[in-house]
């Protein structure tokens, strides 16, 4: 392979991102050396829609560059698309096509894939409340209890809230119950509103609020029911009411793919009045669900069969976008994350999100996406979050995995690669309000993914008890340091997994879902978490769009952001020694406000924010 690069213009000014709002022209600079002559094809999934003889522009050292614009109003006649696009080159080697070599450019003799452009419509306003903010994700039952809402009889309640244990399966994956209840309710939520201003939060993402079986309550019995475990409705209203008085916006989880068994709808256990689908052909649910031969036969999420799958039918999705939506959005909550996003199909998830924004034009919608999002095909179908219509951002779990390779490893390979790659696929603002998560309900405490040792897969009465010992304890609350700051800075919307902050361990679910230890706080994780929070409120910085990563030795991860006012550099060091970050223009510690130049010493362990005090 030879060297080359290419570079994306709008403008006339150089962008990290392969995306162009519609309407716009990009300018796509393919520089090699020995080139005589270049052509450029792009195309989308069905078909190639451009050929054509890139022009030489100039000579760059020994390089020789060319230079192709894309009008978007050629490509994207409906105002929106994916594209795909590469080179070939004639040289004296013979022809050689570009490739995307993660998230850099090589050439091969032999075509081997493209690189990405996307074309989006700017049909929604971005939520401006949510740039710069914090995202706090609480798990309603453990997080904390009044005493103020009503108990259910058919529950188990375990009083242990400091050491309890959550009920668990033998074996993990094995159905269970999960009628186990700690008694968290939505109105110790509310009491613990100034803990999370202190702390820094500016968004809470509650779990899902609606009336179930379940302690998870992803089993939806009554959509337009808040669970009277968790306050009612009235708790819900006082929530919202003292978190906005407070500058602290609140946004549901949104379960649309399935619904309980034991629910108004199926009503498979006859505990509501009427019948459901699974009593009753003439139920007004009948047509939701999918039956086989046996009313025992029956669509479920993933074969589990305490969650019927409803069919997206006209009939559910009128009474979710008429119905469900607008209940709680004049409830005042401003916005929603929806779960498993990418099995709502595209018009019925372009419904949910018109039915959104009709009643609150800039709320946040951030949808559940395990991986880049700007290219996800699920069910045959190319999703087009990112293109104008649906999303304002999604869970970033690529940025997750990077971070904890680079943390446990010294590795910045994947997280280098994950950064760039989602920085050029992401239009810049969809990038910003991505939710950047290090730990959810879905995995592992990221202390103990960070200090644990051992075979995390090991019987559940096994890690049931397991702690870390106190030296794995300290490694993993400087890694977490270092870590979540590191996350903070880079673009997109940290979110903290409720009492991630404090310094909560375990395993898989159920054991990430423990009470909140409120007598056994640790300060110094605290301290830090609260301390880079505060920071990105006050330092505009963080929501710059400019992002480009720094070559660094190994054990290293460096990047700028920057906009037209000025530029910060972070350097995170995973390594076991220090590293000296040199700087050619004088700079301020934004964490210590020292003024520092020259050769700057990162600790190993340690994430450092470097402001440029030259602009």
């Amino acid at each position: 392979m030879n060297r080359a690069f290419l570079r994306v213009l709008r403008n006339g000014r150089p962008v990290g991102s392969y995306t162009v709002p519609y309407g716009e022209e990009a300018e796509l600079r393919f520089g090699m050396p020995e080139a005589s002559r270049v052509w450029f094809y792009l195309g989308n999934d069905e078909k190639v829609l451009l050929r054509r003889e890139a022009p030489f522009l100039h000579k760059e050292g020994e390089l020789s560059v060319f230079s192709v614009t894309v009008d978007t109003r050629e490509i994207a006649p409906e105002g929106d698309g994916l594209f795909f696009f590469h080179f070939e080159a004639e040289t004296p080697a013979g022809r050689r096509y570009t490739v995307c070599d993660r998230s850099h450019i090589a050439l091969s003799d032999r075509f081997t894939n493209e690189f990405q452009l996307t074309v989006y419509k700017n049909e929604y306003p971005a939520p401006d409340w949510l740039t710069r903010g914090v995202f706090y994700h609480i798990f309603v039952d453990r997080f904390c209890k009044s005493g103020r809402s009503m108990r259910r009889t058919d529950a188990i309640y375990n009083e242990d809230w400091e050491n309890g244990t959550p009920e668990y399966p033998p074996v993990n994956g094995q159905a269970f119950p999960n009628n186990t209840h700690f008694g968290g309710d939505l109105y110790g939520v509310a009491d613990k509103l100034s803990y999370l201003k202190d702390l820094g939060v500016t968004v809470i993402y509650l779990s899902p609020i609606a009336d179930a079986y379940s302690n998870h309550k992803y089993d939806t019995g009554d959509y337009l029911t808040v669970d009277p475990t968790f306050g009612g409705e009235k708790a819900l209203s006082e929530l919202v009411e003292k978190a906005h008085s407070m500058g602290i916006r609140i946004i549901l989880d949104g379960v649309f793919n399935h619904v309980g068994d034991d629910s108004v709808y199926f009503n498979r256990y006859g505990k509501y009045q009427g019948p459901g689908a699974y009593q009753s052909e003439d139920s007004p649910y009948y047509p939701w669900f999918t039956f086989g031969k046996t009313r025992d036969d029956y669509e479920s999420w993933w074969g589990i069969k305490n969650l019927p799958k409803p069919k997206k039918c006209k009939e559910f999705r009128s009474f979710i976008c008429e119905k469900v939506i607008p209940k709680y959005m004049a409830l005042g909550i401003d916005g929603y994350r929806l779960d498993v996003v990418d099995e709502l199909e595209s018009d019925f998830l372009d419904e949910i999100v018109s039915a959104v924004k009709r009643a609150k034009p800039d709320a946040a919608i951030i949808g559940e996406v395990w991986e880049d999002a700007s290219n996800k095909i699920a069910y045959d179908q190319r999703k087009r979050y990112f293109r104008g219509k649906q999303l304002s951002g999604v869970m970033n779990y690529p940025f997750r995995n990077g971070l904890i390779h680079f943390l446990k490893y010294g590795d910045a390979s994947l997280l280098r690669e994950v950064t760039e790659t989602l920085h050029q696929h992401y239009p810049p603002k969809a990038l910003l309000h991505t939710m950047n998560s290090i730990g959810t309900h879905d995995t592992e405490r990221i202390l103990t993914v960070l200090g644990g040792e051992g075979d995390f897969g090991e019987p559940n009465e096994v890690l049931a008890v397991r702690r870390m010992t106190k030296k794995q304890r300290e490694k993993a609350v400087n890694a977490l340091i270092c870590g979540y700051t590191l996350l903070a800075c880079l673009p997109g919307v940290p979110c903290i997994y409720y009492g991630d902050e404090a310094g909560m361990e375990g395993y898989h679910d159920p054991f990430n879902r423990r009470p909140f230890p409120w007598h056994a706080i640790d300060g110094k994780l605290y301290g830090a978490f609260r301390a880079v929070n505060r920071l990105r409120g006050r330092e505009k910085l963080f929501g710059a769009e400019g992002f480009a990563v720094l070559d660094t030795p190994e054990g290293i991860f460096a990047f700028t952001r920057f906009d037209e006012t000025g530029s910060m550099t972070v350097v995170s060091n995973a390594s076991q020694s220090a590293y000296l970050h040199v700087c050619k223009a004088p700079v301020t510690d934004l964490m210590t406000g020292e003024t520092l130049s020259g050769e700057i010493l990162v600790p190993a362990g340690s994430t450092r924010i470097l402001k440029d005090l030259s602009v």
